[in-house]
């Protein structure tokens, strides 16, 4: 599904379900240098029990247009933009990793114009701050495929996935590694890897943003996660008002890893 937000087209992958205006909405929102695609689990059970399903690619990103956001901020604006252009009077915002941070600001910010727009929200791979260590950022410009390398190590705690997920015997690091690939290749004009991890490091705004979130909030994360390490998250759930927490065996990649643990988390969370 493509959706014009803000002048330019922004793609949503809906499940294979048209968009029902009388039903809740999940938008999902991906990582640094991934897409739609790696919600697809999620998103397909969701899509076919009575959710509007938007998982998105960020502009500048796999099928969408525009410019990559150069900060949270400016993503979460794009999100706020999407809820906007639909009418959308409910919402789940669900975001991995840099999605997660994009998620809590859009759901801060939007508290100020829609109170109770955003109905829940869910941070998976969260931490905040969300560093990242200037090798790391070097590589991502210098070296992008090496970097992509270090990350789906750091990434990944199992090398197949559960049968529920992209198969059986699926190579999760090889598929990741081409996704990444994939993701880099789809712009030609910016480093959308080099500016993700930039908009990742440089975000502040978390202590300012948790408090005005009121609806309930989870945070789902894996105990292997060596990107976003759980204590990571501690800060963000100190600060906020509503808090439920998930501990998956996995790594950051949750989605591919604990597909089964993450859907059935999702499924608990967001009943009415």
């Amino acid at each position: 599904m493509q959706i014009s937000v803000q002048d330019h087209a922004l793609y949503a992958y809906t499940g294979g379900k048209d968009f029902n205006p009388a039903q809740p909405t999940a938008v999902f929102i991906h990582g640094v240098l991934n897409d739609h695609s790696v919600w697809i689990l999620q998103t397909r059970y969701l899509a076919h029990h009575g959710w509007n399903v938007l998982a998105i690619d960020l502009p500048g990103h796999g099928k969408s247009a525009g410019q990559p956001p150069q900060s949270v901020e400016e993503a979460a604006d794009t999100v706020v933009a999407l809820l906007d252009t639909l009418q959308i009077e409910k919402a789940a915002l669900i975001g991995h990793s840099f999605g997660s941070l994009i998620a809590l600001e859009a759901t801060a910010r939007d508290a100020a114009v829609h109170p109770g727009r955003v109905s829940h929200l869910v941070m998976v791979g969260t931490a905040y701050p969300m560093r990242v260590s200037p090798a790391l950022l070097d590589l991502s410009v210098s070296a992008p495929f090496k970097a992509i390398d270090m990350v789906n190590t750091f990434s990944h705690s199992t090398l197949a996935p559960p049968p529920s997920a992209l198969g059986p015997g699926t190579w999760l690091v090889g598929a990741s590694k081409a996704l990444m690939r994939r993701v880099l290749a789809s712009n030609t004009q910016v480093n959308v890897f080099h500016t993700g991890f930039l908009a990742c490091d440089s975000y502040s705004g978390g202590e300012a943003a948790m408090p005005q979130v009121t609806c309930p909030t989870l945070f789902v994360l894996g105990s292997a996660d060596q990107m976003t390490p759980p204590k990571a998250a501690q800060s963000l759930i100190n600060l906020c008002a509503k808090p439920q927490v998930v501990k998956l065996p996995a790594g950051h990649s949750l989605m591919t890893e604990a597909p089964e643990g993450v859907l059935q988390a999702l499924k608990d969370f967001l009943k009415p």
